[in-house]
């Protein structure tokens, strides 16, 4: 589990809204649907977190038009802001379950959406598969998610996990902190955008052994770790916000 603390609400606001532009250079855009949330410090212990508001594209968003919202999608301040609801069924759901859970972002990037179509899904064969393996849960499609009925269902999903595919639909990441989660999300993406490269190849993938890939995540964690100063996600999220040009 994370143990990362809360950013207070405007450096929460200002972090989140870089990584909403920060998705609309890298094409993870999808016109004014999907959603990345990230909870603020909240008084009542409920959670309360920042989204997205509904008919804006991720270039538009901003810090100051962030919608704060509790499990349930009620506006906190009143600002009369829509939000979709499939934005707080999937995202509240997550984030009243997994305290751990500071940030969620889901997306349907071609990759991600034709990796959850497959029977098998995600195959740990590759580089960044690999650093997956054993931490990739499955939720079955059960329509456009927008009854609260379904909510049990994914958060059983995905567990303990860190990440999850959402089959016939797309891929989704949680973190503690804006940058945790966005370096998971792009890892997952990275393993479907290669899984699709390599199936179009000619011959079968080679395997990677089970005893390795066991060995693969521990690695990966000990690297992260064992680095001195800010995480190795924070300065991936920086050195892409200034190669981009966004600033906070």
């Amino acid at each position: 589990m994370d143990d990362a603390p809360l950013l207070d609400e405007a450096a929460a606001r200002r972090e989140l809204a870089a990584c909403y532009r920060l998705f609309d250079h890298l094409g993870w855009t999808e016109a004014i649907f999907n959603h990345l949330t990230l909870r603020v410090p909240s008084p009542q212990g409920q959670p309360h977190y920042l989204i997205n508001p509904f008919g804006l594209h991720y270039s538009e968003v901003t810090a100051d038009n962030l919608v704060k919202i509790d499990a349930e999608g009620n506006d906190i301040d009143g600002t009369g802001r829509q939000v979709n609801r499939a934005g707080f069924v999937i995202h509240g759901a997550i984030h009243a379950a997994r305290p751990d859970a500071h940030c969620v972002m889901h997306v349907h990037t071609t990759a991600g959406c034709a990796v959850a179509c497959k029977e098998d899904g995600l195959r740990h064969d590759n580089f960044y598969s690999a650093m997956l393996y054993g931490d990739v849960g499955y939720h079955d499609y059960e329509g456009v998610t927008t009854g609260l009925a379904e909510r049990p269902r994914l958060v059983r999903s995905l567990g303990e996990r860190q990440h999850l595919i959402l089959r016939n639909h797309g891929l989704l990441a949680v973190g503690g902190t804006v940058a945790q989660c966005f370096q998971r999300l792009w890892t997952l993406q990275r393993a479907c955008e290669i899984q699709l490269a390599s199936d179009a190849g000619a011959g079968p993938n080679r395997q990677i052994p089970v005893d390795v890939l066991e060995r693969v995540p521990a690695t990966r964690l000990a690297m992260s770790d064992g680095h001195k100063g800010a995480s190795i996600s924070q300065q991936m999220f920086e050195a892409l916000l200034r190669r981009y040009g966004i600033e906070r």
